[in-house]
């Protein structure tokens, strides 16, 4: 499928802005999921790109009015491009990248769990030494996660963790993602979050999105990335952002300001199907 993606994110501030520190992850990377025909980032920082650890492309940039311009009240950061999607959901990793145990540790926002873990075995209907990380489990748990945490916009915000997305039974596709990363590592199985994009016509609010990888297969480092929300996973209409531990790590932006007094921020994404 080919998608064409415009992503524009608006900031607008009640006080000048003095100075402003971005890191994007607003890059597709192409691989066996996908294939980026052309791209473009735009933003009023002079952005500096770089590949990190974990085969993300990440831009860095400073953003400092001159002291000879208007004062700055907004900020806009844009990127667009054309991506073919494979619907590949199964791949081994590329030689270089961290192993797959970097995936079981814990972090501030999706910590392994007891209950989850025994939850998850019930789910199953095994034991923890019966339990394997396959096509079938994989399934059987997405569909589980996402009936045991509801999609409800608005419920939940970005610092809330797994745990207490699974104990409230409430989230967004975040939360979603999160939980079932929690609940695999609670097995043992290395899991990982990812940001991207998906596309549906009848669902425009889901464009930006996240789902979870799984490894199945550590030794050939073999990974099954499951979309919770969906119930699914992913296939063309999925386009792959970036990849980290949870979602502090691979935000579409993350930065620190000075000045700008309060700050208001609208994000509009749209894609299209190119024939």
């Amino acid at each position: 499928m080919k998608l064409r993606v415009h992503h524009r994110t608006h900031y607008t501030y009640t006080e000048p802005l003095r100075h402003s520190v971005q890191a994007l992850h607003l890059w597709p990377a192409s691989g066996p999921w996908q294939t980026v025909e052309h791209w473009s980032l735009k933003s009023p920082a002079r952005l500096h790109g770089r590949i990190d650890g974990l085969g993300n492309h990440v831009h860095h940039g400073t953003f400092a009015p001159s002291t000879r311009m208007p004062p700055v009240l907004s900020l806009e950061v844009v990127a667009a491009g054309v991506v073919i999607t494979h619907g590949q959901a199964m791949w081994c990793d590329a030689p270089g990248l961290p192993p797959p145990d970097l995936f079981l540790r814990s972090t501030a926002t999706v910590e392994p769990h007891p209950r989850m873990a025994q939850w998850a075995l019930q789910v199953l209907g095994a034991t923890r030494a019966e339990a394997v990380a396959s096509v079938e489990s994989m399934q059987a748990l997405a569909l589980a996660v996402q009936d045991k945490v509801r999609y409800r916009s608005g419920s939940t915000a970005v610092d809330t963790t797994a745990l207490e997305a699974f104990d409230w039974g409430l989230g967004v596709c975040q939360d979603q993602a999160q939980v079932m990363v929690a609940v695999c590592r609670s097995l043992g199985w290395p899991a990982r979050y990812v940001s991207g994009y998906f596309y549906a016509a009848n669902e425009p609010e889901l464009a930006s999105h996240a789902w979870a990888e799984v490894c199945v297969d550590v030794a050939y480092r073999q990974w099954l990335a499951v979309d919770i929300t969906h119930g699914c996973f992913t296939d063309e209409r999925h386009i792959r952002l970036a990849t980290g531990t949870d979602y502090s790590t691979c935000p579409p932006i993350k930065g620190v300001r000075q000045g700008g007094g309060q700050e208001s921020m609208q994000v509009d994404i749209t894609i299209v199907e190119e024939k």
